[in-house]
């Protein structure tokens, strides 16, 4: 720890502060009463105070409102209830994208979409950019991702003492470890939650050989593997994302004729946008066609909601799984848990039954976010202030007293986790390669270029705006409305400035030299400029520069 860069001291602190939370304090005020005890009785070597554990959650296309706790949706979710009693809920969590692997690749990175550059599935490699794994590893951490982990291709398994991908078309080798788990029980064929369908029903496998449990019982055994060492671990739990196939015993949980559907599940589409009407005419074309029930649009949005619930549930349960393993073995105190999700799902909301066309809704775009370490974060908090995928690690690295990773853009989230009532983003954004929603308060904004969907009744130009203080289920596009044209313009020009002073480049001017003399002999220094360990410079470097305008 003689290392002044450890907590942000060295040359990055002119561009970052690290403000060093009230938990964290207290870690390292124990450590120094270990150092100097030890050094009073002459050990040579005194015992490192122990370093937390970290174990993150994230579920596939969890609705921020299917917690029960957050009493919109009736849907049993007694853990994360439980999650959320002893930590904080975040209700004002924005994902930076719409889909799987952009979010997760923010998740494991920290940096914006625009800057990472992932907009699509899966991928080749995108090294040399960090991720937090081979981050907390260099750091002495055994590290592990399972689960559907759905990255660019060897960026998360070059970093992770252990590895499983469950499902074989994202796996690198082509090969899923819980395929081989259910072959050798003679259930390989029973297999249903790779189907890609919108209909629903109870799955053929029980819960015990269900892809979550499998998920939980992997990480458990990591968790055994480790010893002493600490570690971080992502489970990546693969519900509620479609196909919305439950195992029974939570199907059986929720009635059928009562199933909960959203308020402006038949709202007027008139002012929405053109590919989310095309794709709401195409749900009710496509019940023809369903699997398990009648084939009515009515029958199919209700089924779809029932396996939706009862998928939720489901990863509730595995939850709650992992939080009892983590009381048995006394683990509890000392491992910093976060639940979250990739995106949200559309919830039947517009009709619609699954994310797509997702930069659209809020229902897509807020996603649960839930952080508990029991004596170090106080417990029972809700806090409205916007975070979002991107301070997962700047976050991770702070309360575990991990030097911050410099190629990050997230914050530091612990001052909200200790209770401070401060805004760390005046907005949040959401990104698409064309297109953006930005949160500010109770205002949002969806921004698509002018021409974006050809000519419309509006002429080239597009756009939503709702109030979600008075229309939290976004039934009112007020973008047209003449009466809200400041506030179009507003949230405009903020996701320009954001854009433009968030973005990581390759070369400024003026030249930053590089931090060392890193140089050739005889070289022309002109050739050589600052970087990252991703070969870009951080906009935090730019905005720490003296003379911005380069006359």
């Amino acid at each position: 720890m003689n290392d002044p860069t450890f907590f942000g001291g060295g040359p990055r602190s002119r561009a970052l502060s690290f403000r060093m939370p009230s938990a964290l304090a207290g870690w390292l005020a124990v450590a120094a009463a270990t150092l100097s005890s030890g050094l009073a009785r002459g050990d040579e070597k005194p015992a490192p105070a122990q370093r937390p554990n970290i174990l993150f959650l994230i579920a596939d296309q969890h609705n921020a409102k299917f917690l029960g706790c957050g009493r919109v949706v009736p849907v049993k979710t007694p853990n994360l209830d439980r999650l959320a009693r002893e930590g904080v809920r975040f209700t004002s969590a924005v994902t930076n994208d719409p889909i799987c692997t952009p979010s997760r690749v923010t998740y494991f990175s920290g940096q914006y979409v625009h800057n990472h550059g992932c907009y699509g599935l899966s991928g080749p490699s995108i090294d040399p950019l960090p991720n937090v794994l081979g981050h907390f590893r260099a750091a002495g951490y055994k590290t592990a991702a399972i689960g559907k982990i759905h990255c660019p291709l060897h960026w998360i398994e070059n970093d992770s003492d252990v590895f499983r991908e469950v499902y074989a078309d994202l796996a690198p080798d082509f090969r899923c470890p819980y395929d081989d788990y259910l072959k050798k029980l003679g259930l390989e064929k029973l297999r249903d939650d790779v189907l890609q369908i919108r209909d629903a029903r109870p799955s053929r496998l029980p819960y015990e050989h269900s892809v979550e449990h499998w998920c939980v019982e992997e990480a458990m055994k990591f968790i055994d593997s480790c010893g002493p060492k600490p570690w971080i671990m992502q489970v990546s739990l693969p519900r509620p994302h479609m196909a919305y196939i439950p195992a029974r015993k939570f199907w059986d949980m929720y009635d059928d004729a009562t199933i909960w559907l959203p308020p402006n599940v038949d709202a007027d589409l008139t002012d929405k946008a053109p590919h989310l009407r095309a794709m709401r005419r195409a749900e009710e074309q496509g019940a023809a066609a369903s699997r398990f029930g009648r084939k009515t649009y009515e029958a199919l949005r209700h089924r779809r909601q029932h396996g939706y619930l009862a998928c939720v549930t489901q990863v509730d349960y595995a939850v709650g799984e992992l939080l009892n393993y983590l009381d048995q073995h006394g683990l509890a105190q000392n491992t910093i848990v976060l639940y979250t999700s990739d995106h949200g799902d559309f919830g039947c909301e517009f009709g619609l039954l699954e994310k797509a066309p997702g930069i659209c809704a809020d229902a897509v775009c807020r996603i649960p976010c839930i952080w508990r370490w029991p004596g170090h974060i106080p417990a029972g908090r809700v806090c409205d202030r916007i975070v979002q995928p991107v301070d997962v690690a700047p976050t991770f690295c702070a309360l575990a007293g991990v030097p911050p990773m410099r190629t990050a853009d997230g914050e530091d989230l612990t001052p909200l986790l200790a209770g401070e009532d401060r805004q760390v983003h005046p907005i949040g954004v959401t990104e698409h390669p064309w297109s953006k929603a930005v949160l500010k308060g109770h205002w949002r904004l969806v921004y698509y270029p002018r021409g974006f969907f050809g000519k419309t009744e509006h002429g080239g130009d597009f756009g939503e705006l709702y109030d979600l203080a008075h229309d939290p289920w976004e039934t009112k596009n007020l973008y047209f409305d003449p009466r809200y044209r400041d506030k179009v313009h507003e949230l405009q020009r903020d996701l320009l400035d954001w854009l433009v002073t968030t973005a990581h480049v390759k070369t400024v001017w003026p030249r930053i030299p590089p931090r060392t003399a890193a140089v050739p002999q005889g070289a022309n220094p002109e050739f050589f400029y600052q970087q990252e360990a991703d070969g870009k410079l951080s906009w935090r470097d730019v905005k720490a520069m003296k003379n911005l305008d380069y006359k």
